[in-house]
């Protein structure tokens, strides 16, 4: 009997292909609740004390890949048939907003709750659509919109994840394409790499690009995703176009730390 492959096995296999598609080709045909699966994404949002949107948006990314690489992820483990299903299609994830009592009600929830800087945001095990838990199901998402905040300059040690400054999304869109990076980062790294980075707990750093650096860094990304990977390190996101953005933009840049193969 083989063994099964770990849950991003398949987000690997299919990165330079999707990458590399036309942008007219990326759109996802939309399928019915019960055909789709997707990540529940919770935003953390207490009136009275409102996060700041990049310690959210790094929040969102560390707790999405956090939840792909918990040991009940793993083969054999409670997580990880539902992951592998939601990785062996498209990554989608599901972004909510949520405080007090609904806060505390998502909490209790399969996934793992990720805090910076005062931000908390939960990753709960994916299901379909269709089959949404009450608690994400009654939560909406219009109203998570933050304030833009003056980070400084990145960690030299940990991912960069390059928002792309020629568009506008919410913080919610913006959550779940964070994720996706993160995902792509763990799925394209070797095992050390990978678990040096748990070791520190996925932490990342998210920054919006200047833009003759996202121009000159989509142009490596666009001509060999595959050598950009390699050689610099780069990984980047193209939306569904689903939501708030056309089909086959880059929204998300991933850059790994020099120090990882």
């Amino acid at each position: 009997m083989s063994t099964p492959e770990p849950v991003l096995a398949p987000v690997a296999a299919r990165y330079a292909w999707w990458l590399g598609l036309p942008a007219d080709r990326t759109a996802e045909q939309e399928l019915p609740p019960e055909r789709v699966w997707a990540m529940p994404v919770v935003l953390r949002m207490e009136r009275a004390h409102p996060p700041s949107r990049t310690p959210m948006l790094e929040a969102a990314a560390t707790a999405a890949v956090a939840v792909c690489l918990d040991e009940r992820a793993e083969p054999g483990g409670p997580w990880y048939e539902p992951l592998h299903a939601w990785t062996s299609g498209h990554i989608r994830k599901v972004a909510r907003r949520a405080r007090g009592s609904h806060w505390r009600a998502v909490e209790a929830l399969p996934g793992v709750t990720v805090e910076v800087g005062g931000a908390q945001v939960r990753a709960l095990v994916p299901c379909r659509v269709g089959e949404l838990p009450h608690e994400v199901a009654r939560l909406q998402i219009s109203g998570s919109d933050l304030p833009g905040d003056e980070p400084g300059p990145p960690p030299p040690e940990v991912p960069e994840l390059l928002l792309n400054p020629g568009i506008t999304m919410s913080a919610g869109k913006a959550a779940a394409q964070v994720g996706h990076a993160t995902m792509l980062l763990a799925a394209l790294l070797d095992a050390p790499a990978r678990a040096a980075w748990g070791r520190q707990g996925h932490p990342c750093a998210v920054r919006t690009a200047e833009a003759a650096d996202w121009d000159r860094q989509v142009g490596r990304v666009a001509d060999d995703p595959e050598a950009a990977w390699r050689d610099a390190g780069l990984v980047g996101v193209r939306d569904a176009g689903f939501t708030e953005i056309a089909p086959g933009t880059l929204t998300v840049l991933a850059r790994r730390p020099p120090s990882s193969p």
